[in-house]
């Protein structure tokens, strides 16, 4: 059974920004790079359907979960506000 090679984030990026390119081939830059073609028509494709996402406005995903975190915050600090206050309570410390 082989082993599978483990190619660097990098040199994925690189392989698929040149074959996007196309001042080679597929072939040629699959014997540059020792890559096997398929492979590199699977970058190609990954890095096109991926960029849309680096270009994407994420301030409202951002603002939903910042909202979302206060809210949770909130919720938190009023159990423990309700929690020290029975803890007080307990102990006489309340007035």
């Amino acid at each position: 059974m082989g082993t599978h090679k483990r190619y660097s984030a990098q040199l994925k990026a690189k392989v698929a920004l040149e074959a996007i390119r196309g001042d080679k081939s597929v072939n040629e830059l699959a014997a540059l790079y020792q890559v096997h073609p398929s492979q590199i028509v699977t970058w190609k494709k990954r890095l096109l359907d991926g960029m849309p996402e680096l270009f994407a406005d994420g301030r409202g995903k951002r603002g939903e979960d910042g909202e979302a975190l206060q809210a949770q915050l909130y919720q938190q600090i009023g159990q423990l506000k309700v929690e020290l206050d029975f803890l007080k309570k307990k102990t006489g410390m309340l007035g």
